[in-house]
Parts: structure tokens; C-alpha cells; sequence
């Protein structure tokens, strides 16, 4: 990821709609790690659906630039036909 917020916030708004890998730090020694699709992305902050548990979460740039939260992109899907 980029090393400011309005290049990181640039980065998310043109992703939006892309398959990703997160990890989140949840407190000591907790992690939480899920794939998603990049919804929106808003002037604070961006949410991702995350498909294992049919919900959606938000997560600030800040949390990206200060590596709170990782973000990997994903490659697309392919068709099986």
C-alpha cells in the first residue's frame, strides 16, 4: 500500500468491486482474517462485504497507513463453463 491517506483512499476507490484478502487486528494477539469485495469507498473510510458471513464491514484509510489492517487484492474469479 501507498505511504499516505489520500494515495491509499485513490488505491481503494479504484478497486471498488475487486475480490480482496483482509487481515484485521482485533486487540492482543487477535487477528482476523477473511476475503471480501471492496463495496465503497467513502472520503474516511471504505466498507467490503464479506462473503463467509453474509455482512458488511468498515474499515478507515488510517487503519491501512498505520497497518491495523491489511488489504490484499485477489485475482478474479474464472468462469467454469
Amino acid at each position: 500500500m501507498a505511504d499516505n491517506l489520500s494515495a491509499i483512499r485513490e488505491q481503494v476507490y479504484q478497486h471498488r468491486g475487486s475480490r480482496v484478502f483482509y487481515r484485521a487486528a482485533n486487540g492482543r494477539r487477535k487477528a482476523e482474517a477473511r476475503q471480501g469485495v471492496i463495496i465503497e469507498a467513502y472520503p474516511s473510510l471504505f466498507t467490503l462485504f464479506v462473503e463467509s458471513q453474509n455482512s458488511t464491514v468498515s474499515f478507515s484509510y488510517a487503519d491501512l497507513l498505520t497497518k491495523e489492517v491489511e488489504l490484499r487484492l485477489l485475482p478474479p474469479e474464472k468462469n467454469s463453463h
